[in-house]
């Protein structure tokens, strides 16, 4: 029978709780919105433009990244990552200099992983030395496909020897440091096209690979293609084969499953990742980006969102030395759901220190009683030891639907630090994810106290993307 207890006491408990304990480190996620070309699957934020002004950008970025670094209660950032649109077209010079403003304030770490995305054209490619020499240590390369047919059907602009040269260099210039990204699911893609890229991969990927399934996302080129007819993706039975296919080929090859997108040679993960993963806090910096972090004097851990328009965001920089366009403080249910949600994709799961932290009062060991877990426990798809919660490998391979069969329903938020159970009109997406989903609904600024405050702006989005609960 579950207690039931005020939520005027819970947020009392919570504040005391959270205020008592200080964050002292962060990551930094730097987000360069442009591109030369908009691939057929992407729904990101980027803008393409043939004019940008990089030294009003590089100014912003600054200024804002010093803004919401002084924020938060971060004393030192561990790692800075530059991601997009495609940051690679930035100019080296950009990036240099805010790694270096942000050393001046002497909050980021000797040691800090400094990675940027690169997409390998041969103009890039060239521009590697560059970047390594304004201080980025590490890079992920968006090959996506090593077949010259799925870079056409995806609307990639580089060709498949452009991704051999760029790797090769790349190797050369961070050796141990180099990250691929392939997309599989692709439409026309076989399992033995699969296969064949994959044993060609072996020998061009340096110590670490990411693969994700080809997602098709509504307001896309590519599915425009789908809804038409023109082209067909691969169906879920051939996606899960080509995943569990590469699971067991990688690992053969000395490949590590850390989480269930990455895989590493001799212990070479990405460091800014596995801050997400593990809870960390994150200050999202340029358009359009996501931040997670408690701000200097606050007691709730907030979700950020920094306005979206290259230009709108400049402008707002400029004003008021920040570009946020919506801030929504997290309740401690929903950081407890971040924390089950990220930390069961990776190998480690969830560790009794980062849940006690949270829910000090209650166990890891206490998820066992809920049925919405029970299933999984008892098949040992998910196990608990000394060590914390955690995926089994037969686990990890399903581990998105372990996920949403046994995270929380939203219309039933059980805080299990005090068996609190209260019921609320909701929707059938998780809270974060709505945040990440509403951005370009929400007014500028918006600051949000509940759910409830979403629901207008969730309607209207619906009513646009023709998506519901």
């Amino acid at each position: 029978m579950l207690l039931v207890r005020s939520q005027h006491y819970l947020c009392r408990f919570t504040k005391s709780m959270i205020h008592s304990r200080s964050i002292t480190s962060s990551t930094l996620y730097v987000h360069w919105p442009y591109c030369r070309k908009r691939c057929t699957y992407c729904n990101f934020n980027k803008y393409i433009s043939n004019s940008v002004d990089h030294d009003r950008m590089k100014t912003c970025l600054i200024k804002e990244a010093s803004t919401l670094i002084s924020q938060s209660r971060a004393q030192v950032i561990t790692s800075v990552f530059f991601g997009g649109g495609t940051p690679s077209l930035a100019e080296p010079a950009t990036f240099q200099s805010l790694i270096e403003s942000v050393a001046r304030d002497n909050v980021l770490s000797e040691d800090a992983e400094i990675s940027m995305e690169v997409n390998p054209t041969a103009f890039q490619a060239h521009q590697l030395k560059d970047f390594k020499e304004a201080g980025i240590n590490r890079v992920s390369i968006g090959v996506q496909t090593l077949k010259s047919n799925g870079l056409n059907i995806l609307g990639r602009d580089h060709s498949v020897q452009e991704s051999l040269n760029c790797l090769e260099a790349a190797s050369t210039l961070f050796p141990r440091k180099v990250s691929l990204d392939l997309i599989f699911g692709w439409p026309g893609q076989t399992m033995d096209m699969w296969i064949e890229e994959l044993k060609q991969i072996l020998h061009v990927c340096d110590k670490h690979l990411s693969l994700y399934q080809l997602t098709v996302e509504k307001g896309t080129q590519l599915y425009s293609q789908v809804q038409s007819g023109k082209l067909q993706v691969a169906d879920t039975g051939l996606s899960e084969d080509m995943y569990l296919h590469a699971v067991q080929f990688l690992e053969q090859n000395g490949f590590e499953r850390y989480e269930i997108s990455n895989f590493a040679k001799e212990g070479q993960y990405c460091q800014h990742n596995m801050s997400y993963w593990n809870g960390g806090e994150y200050i999202g910096v340029g358009p359009g980006a996501h931040g997670r972090f408690q701000p200097n004097g606050k007691y709730e851990r907030e979700a950020r969102i920094q306005t979206l328009s290259p230009e709108a965001w400049m402008k707002e920089v400029e004003i008021r030395g920040h570009g946020t366009r919506s801030i929504v403080p997290l309740s401690l249910h929903e950081r407890l759901e971040e924390l089950l949600v990220v930390g069961l994709r990776t190998k480690w799961g969830i560790s009794h220190k980062a849940w006690s932290l949270l829910c000090p009062n209650q166990s890891l060991a206490a998820l066992t009683q809920y049925t919405e877990f029970q299933q999984y426990f008892d098949s040992g798809l998910l196990e608990i030891n000394s060590s914390g919660l955690r995926a089994s490998n037969e686990g990890m391979n399903i581990i998105d639907t372990i996920i949403v069969d046994s995270t929380v329903p939203p219309q039933q938020w059980y805080c299990l630090q005090h068996c609190v159970h209260h019921s609320r009109q909701s929707l059938k997406l998780s809270w974060s994810a709505a945040v990440f989903q509403v951005d370009s609904v929400l007014p500028e600024p918006c600051h949000i106290k509940s759910v409830d405050d979403l629901a207008p702006q969730l309607t209207a989005w619906y009513d646009v993307c023709d998506w519901g609960p």
